[in-house]
């Protein structure tokens, strides 16, 4: 007779009937690893991509320039 636990509630159904976690499976294997890795590195080269542009660039140096001729 398999026997629950005090906290469970009577309607808990019992612990023989479930399904059990797989042994092993505790992790990324190194196919996602190497999916993660290349998807991390197109993101990183598209924001240089997009960061290195010649419109962020002449923004960023119009803030830069605006911000040092504020009057005090």
């Amino acid at each position: 007779m398999i026997t629950r636990p005090d906290f469970l509630p009577r309607s808990f159904p019992p612990m023989s009937g479930r399904r059990r976690l797989p042994v092993g499976d505790d992790g990324m294997s190194t196919a996602e690893y190497a999916l993660g890795t290349l998807a991390a590195a197109a993101l990183a080269a598209l924001l240089y991509a997009v960061v290195t542009g010649d419109s962020v660039l002449a923004g960023l140096t119009a803030l830069v320039q605006r911000a040092l001729s504020v009057a005090w």
